[in-house]
């Protein structure tokens, strides 16, 4: 502290020397040791260093002045808070002083001061005196009508202080108002925006009552109807309190609209530029309340778009031709025609904003906006000033936009969506509209023109395709002329670049003399980004200029084109010292050229690719080259690659043990493409080094590795099984324990599959059938029987089943044995419980491959297993049962049928077995069997056990996708009955005919789906819960069918998502009365819905509507507020603006969970639910706060400082943001 102390007097007394070097280093100094976090001053000292910087302020060199308003920053949190007082009030009061420097440097030390108080709830009462007094001071300099200077200063600092800390200042927030309030009149115009922009900030977060004060007072200052000069300012402000206070001028508006209509009619401009931008306003900010007005705002938006009195546009569209001459230099149409007075390019501005407004808030009009909007500013794309053509551009981008199909991609058969097929109409006067702005000398318009069109061209693929004669000529010159920026080049490029991708080939042919010399000469540009997208374009041209679908069948001429294409990406894939982006094109862009053309290159071929060998040895360009080299591998042109194999294979073979993920997946696809095409050149010695890398790579810890690694593993045992002699000893071990895996499943289970059927054809390493068969059940016979070996995992079994079943249809010939040998086993009494689940699990599999009607013991064995006194043996008999009549339908359907009818005790295991005949027979073989399995499952469908319903529901739904139109009106029927049970089986039974993937029964659903929604009024509380559950997998899997019925089925959604009193009930559990909430399961199922709505339906939702349910939920029962807190998370990124609307109501429930404390004698599990609802609630707070200018909300704010000044709560929240940095994904939630 000592040293601390002396330093800075030592400082301080360098700063009242006569050298102004001397005082600006001392100063300079100080500001350095004040940065410094380890810093602490005496009282002494503290009052030394505030009195020398005031001091300092009023120095005569500018550059001392300047340095001494930086140190007041760190200064504030090192000091205390009476000295920061001292400092505050000598700046306001020469903030008064006369002299302009003075007044200049203090303002800049206010608001430096400012800028450092402390937001969290820690400092809050420094800030709150120190805004005080800085308050207090400033509204009685706004008064001083005589200093506008001062005046303007005091503004500018509220306008700051009200921007950071208007929390602080709430008991001011009256008296800002009325200080305001008349610098809205000022005669000077510069303090009536600073006004209007400190007013912007203090409605942000004041009450309620305060906004309406304003509002009052705007609205009696318009109300007159007669123009004043102040006019222009209150609408002004209008429009920026609007921005700034969002909703709450909603309930103002009945008022306020007319008034700004009228004021459209007046003529003067700026005045109709401040009408607009209000619109403008209340249509983002307020859009439910804005919906009565919108059919007003857009009819004069379109009369206004087009309100340019001072210009003729028929008489320019007449000189049109004289004026094509793209390289004629007259400085012409700009200058000629614009006048310093004219203001009506603001007004048609300010219309075609507010346009784009109402064009991305109201989707639900986009048929009617392509109506009467699109044709209006395709019309205005001749529009004369460059600023406004710029937004016309914009609004029509936000169109197309809005007409991107909101499913991704949109469902095969599905009908083209009409705004799709009103765009599509208007393509060729676009096309028409954008050919001459291409070729416009303005760099602003062109960029704008490539934009839309890369819109349109992603929003509607092969709709430019009639027009690419119009379009080449501007993309020429954008590529072409000299005075062309290196952005327009790169938007130009890109354009074509999209183009390309979206047009069939043939439509280019023509034009690729013309397109391709100027792409060449941007290869050889010397900024990499040109570069860099030229050479996507040529990759792209490269494919169009010789597909490969049918390479020989086109009858295009591609030998002029070769050489050139060729010379400009040799040159730039020998290049060493270019951008890293640029290497990777051009290495990708050769594999094209030489995959396409490569018959074409002859001497040129194999030098090509000795580069490639080389690109393969560098770890930057090793991946991109692998990949260029698996194009090159898969070419029909077959590329004599025999130079370059062996080496290339061994430096292939060497990345199988790098530990890059990326890297391991491109070489296994290459070696894959390789080992298929070019096997007579690949000698075993060669093939070693990839063979010994393989081992590795078959765990369970990567299965997508592990799949690819297998699949090159059965395309070498296919054609070079030679090179796989050490088979059994290193690589055979490793299927077997991945076969073995908890983990295997889907793709890297078809991969062992097909590897087994291969290897026992092949017989390569000589293992046959029945070696393969003792590897893969052998673990089963052994576990039980040695007290060392683990039990197998569940999945194993199945898995091991499925192996087993590929073996038999392999070789047939073996199969019937293998088979007798599970029979024998299953009836053996000494056979273990594993031994026996695998048997019925493999001869399931089997029976499904091939008819079992040899073994006539085979019923009784199953059936008898259904006695076992073990579950896992009575599934696997069922599952057994099931499968193997899907191979024998004629002999076994009729048998499980009659037992089902007959065995009371089996049913549940017997439908079961139903349920897998239904699921894996196809559609022909079943259909003889329909009526005959329909009428014994009506016979179960109001059976008393929950669990035989749901199996009887779900052979009811995929029996019903065998043939829809005849047993879905059936299904449809029965919701009349009147047995709850009957009720509630035929609606689980249409969940499970709604799947992801096209169906026929889809367009019979849409027509009838609104029937079985219907159940959601059901009086039978577990059927309004079935119905919501068939709902939500609706929603998720086909939105498509429920979104034109949402408007009448949402009412009865939400009213599920109310408590009901009458469900909940106490039950007594010994001395305990314990509350038991019979309505949770179905508020549950309900709220599961909604979430799934937002991610499928969300422009089909009234989303304030939709907030009031979610509000509900979070002050619910513990699994209701888990689920509205993730789908308030998700709100925050798809609704920003109306849960900004909603927050005052939507933090108390948060504030709430996150500080309520369990009891202390609660047992661990009370705790652990309590943390994670925390933890839960933390993260959607942690979502609201990424929504822009959240803590201008008072309540937010104040929740927000609340969190940081709790360390438990502030490290919940912290911990959350690292997860959040860490996973880089929001929490979701499958309600699938």
């Amino acid at each position: 502290m000592t040293h601390v102390s002396y330093h800075i007097s030592n400082l301080l007394e360098k700063m009242t020397s006569t050298d102004k070097d001397f005082r600006f280093m001392a100063t300079n100094d100080l500001m350095i040791e004040l940065q410094k976090d380890s810093i602490k001053l005496d009282e002494d000292s503290e009052k030394k260093v505030v009195a020398m910087l005031l001091k300092l302020l009023e120095d005569k060199n500018g550059e001392v002045q300047n340095l001494a308003v930086k140190c007041l920053g760190p200064l504030v949190n090192k000091v205390k808070e009476y000295q920061v007082e001292t400092m505050v009030d000598t700046l306001c009061s020469n903030m008064m002083s006369e002299k302009e420097q003075l007044r200049d440097i203090s303002s800049m030390g206010l608001k430096t001061i400012i800028a450092e108080l402390p937001s969290s709830s820690s400092g809050l009462n420094l800030t709150v005196s120190v805004c005080k007094k800085i308050t207090a001071q400033l509204i009685g300099a706004i008064g001083k009508q005589d200093d506008v200077s001062v005046q303007l200063e005091a503004l500018d600092i509220l306008s700051d202080m009200l921007s950071r800390l208007s929390g602080t200042l709430l008991t001011f927030h009256a008296s800002i108002l009325d200080s305001l309030l008349p610098q809205l009149t000022s005669p000077r115009l510069a303090i009536r925006k600073r006004a209007i922009i400190a007013l912007s900030h203090l409605v942000a977060c004041c009450s309620s009552a305060l906004f309406s004060q304003l509002m009052e007072h705007l609205l009696a200052e318009l109300s007159p109807g007669q123009v004043t000069s102040a006019t222009r300012t209150y609408l002004q402000c209008l429009a920026t309190v609007s921005r700034q206070g969002g909703h709450r001028i909603g309930e103002h508006l009945e008022k306020i609209i007319p008034l700004v209509v009228k004021y459209c009619g007046v003529e003067d401009d700026e005045l109709r530029e401040h009408c607009f931008q209000a619109f403008e306003a209340f249509v983002r900010r307020c859009p439910k309340e804005m919906s009565c007005h919108i059919s007003t705002i857009i009819k004069l938006c379109l009369k206004y778009i087009m309100y340019d009195p001072n210009y003729n546009y028929d008489a320019d569209e007449e000189d049109e031709d004289e004026s094509m001459d793209i390289e004629d230099d007259d400085q012409g149409s700009d200058e000629e025609y614009s006048d310093d007075d004219d203001m009506s390019w603001k007004v048609r501005r300010s219309s075609v904003k507010c346009l784009e407004a109402v064009v991305s808030t109201r989707r639900d009009l986009l048929l009617e906006l392509y109506g009467s909007v699109a044709p209006a500013l395709v019309g205005r794309f001749k529009e004369r000033e460059e600023n406004v053509r710029t937004e016309i551009f914009l609004a029509f981008i936000s169109l197309l936009r809005q007409t991107r199909p909101l499913q991704v991609p949109p469902q095969p058969g599905d009908k083209e969506d009409p705004a799709l097929t009103l765009l599509k109409k208007q393509v060729p006067t676009i096309v028409k509209a954008l050919h001459r702005q291409l070729k416009e000398k303005s760099i602003k318009s062109r960029q704008g023109c490539f934009s839309l069109l890369t819109e349109l061209a992603g929003v509607a693929p092969g709709v430019l395709g009639d027009h690419i004669p119009a379009l080449i000529p501007g993309i020429l010159y954008s590529l072409t002329d000299k005075s062309t920026s290196s952005n327009m080049k790169i938007d130009a490029l890109s354009f074509l670049y999209v183009l390309l991708c979206n047009q069939s080939p043939n439509v280019f042919h023509p034009h690729i003399s013309v397109i391709l010399p100027p792409v060449v000469l941007c290869i050889e540009d010397p900024f990499y980004k040109i570069t860099s997208e030229a050479l996507l374009v040529t990759q792209q041209i490269v494919k169009i200029l010789r597909p490969l679908e049918k390479p020989q069948s086109s009858t295009f001429d591609t030998k002029p084109y070769v050489k050139d294409l060729f010379a400009a990406t040799l040159k730039r894939l020998k290049a060493a010292d270019i951008d890293q982006e640029v290497k990777e094109r051009a290495i990708s862009c050769m594999g094209h050229i030489v995959c396409h053309l490569g018959d074409q290159l002859g001497a040129d071929l194999q030098p090509t690719l000795q580069i490639f060998l080389e690109r393969l040895k560098n770890e930057i360009t090793r991946l991109t080259t692998v990949k260029a080299l698996t194009l090159i591998t898969a070419s029909p042109l077959k590329i004599d690659l025999r130079p370059v194999l062996p080496e290339g294979v061994q430096i292939l073979g060497s990345f199988l043990r790098k530990n890059q993920r990326a890297l391991k997946l491109s070489t296994l696809t290459a070696l894959t493409v390789l080992v298929t095409n070019y096997s007579d050149s690949l000698k075993p010695p060669m093939m070693e080094s990839v063979v010994n890398e393989l081992p590795a790579l078959i765990s369970e810890n990567d299965m997508h590795v592990s799949q690819m690694a297998i699949t090159l593993l059965t395309c070498m045992t296919k054609v070079c099984p030679s090179s796989l002699t050490k088979i059994g000893t290193n690589v055979l071990p490793e299927v077997l324990n991945l076969v073995h895996s908890p983990l295997l499943q889907g793709g890297a289970l078809g991969a062992i599959l097909e590897f087994f059927q291969v290897l026992v054809v092949t017989k390569a390493s000589n293992i046959g059938h029945n070696e393969l068969l003792k590897a893969l059940t052998g673990p089963f016979y052994s576990t039980g029987k040695s007290r060392d070996t683990m039990p197998m995992h569940r999945q194993s079994y199945y898995s091991v089943a499925k192996c087993v079943a590929a073996l038999s249809t392999t070789c047939p010939n073996d199969a019937s044995a293998m088979i007798n040998n599970f029979v024998q086993e299953v009836k053996s009494p000494k056979s273990s419980e594993s031994t026996r689940i695998l048997s019925f699990l493999c001869l399931g599999e089997v029976g499904r491959c091939m008819n079992l009607g040899g073994q006539k013991e085979l019923k009784t064995v199953i059936l008898e297993a259904f006695s076992s006194p073990h579950e896992e043996i009575k599934t696997a008999a069922s599952y057994a049962l099931g499968n193997i009549c899907v191979g024998n339908l004629k002999e076994y359907l009729p048998f499980m049928l009659k037992e089902i009818g007959s065995q009371q005790k089996r049913q549940y295991l017997l439908l079961h077995s139903l349920k897998e005949v239904i699921s894996a027979s196809s559609a022909e073989s079943l259909m003889p069997h329909v009526e005959e399995i329909w009428a014994l499952l009506f016979k179960h469908c109001e059976c008393a056990e929950e669990g035989t319903r749901n199996v009887v529901a779900e052979c009811l739904g995929k029996l019903t996708l065998v043939n829809p139109s005849q047993l879905l009106p059936r299904l449809k029927k029965q919701l009349s009955s009147g047995s709850p049970h009957s009720r509630s089986t035929v609606v689980t039974a249409i969940k499970f005919t709604i799947v992801d993937q096209p169906q026929s029964i889809d367009a019979l659903l849409k027509d009838c789906i609104g029937d079985f929604l219907k159940t959601l009024q059901d009086p039978d509380l577990n059927v309004r819960r079935v119905a919501l559950v068939m709902f939500n997998s609706v929603a998720h899997n086909k939105p498509a069918l429920i979104r034109g019925r949402l408007s009448s089925v949402l009412p009865f959604l939400y009213n599920e998502t109310q408590i009901r009193k009458e469900l909940i009930r106490e039950v007594e559990m010994g001395p305990f009365k314990h509350t038991v909430d019979d309505g949770l399961d179905v508020r549950k199922a309900a709220f599961e819905c909604m979430y799934t709505l937002l991610d499928s339906c969300l422009d089909c939702l009234d989303i304030f509507e939709f907030l009031n349910h979610v509000e509900e939920g979070l002050k619910d029962h513990y699994d209701i507020r888990m689920l509205t807190f993730i789908m308030l998370a998700r709100l925050s990124s798809l609704s920003p603006s109306a849960v900004m609307q909603r927050l005052d109501r939507l933090v108390e429930p948060l504030r709430a969970t996150c500080t309520t404390k369990v009891k202390a004698g609660s047992v661990k599990q009370e705790f652990e639910k309590q943390e994670e609802l925390r933890r839960s609630a933390m993260r959607a707070v942690a979502a609201l706060l990424s929504i822009r200018d959240i803590e201008k909300s008072p309540a937010m704010a104040d929740f927000a400082s609340q969190i940081r000044s709790n360390a438990e709560m502030s490290s919940i929240f912290e911990s959350i943001q690292k997860d959040d940095l860490t996973s880089g994904i929001t929490e979701t939630m499958d309600t699938s």
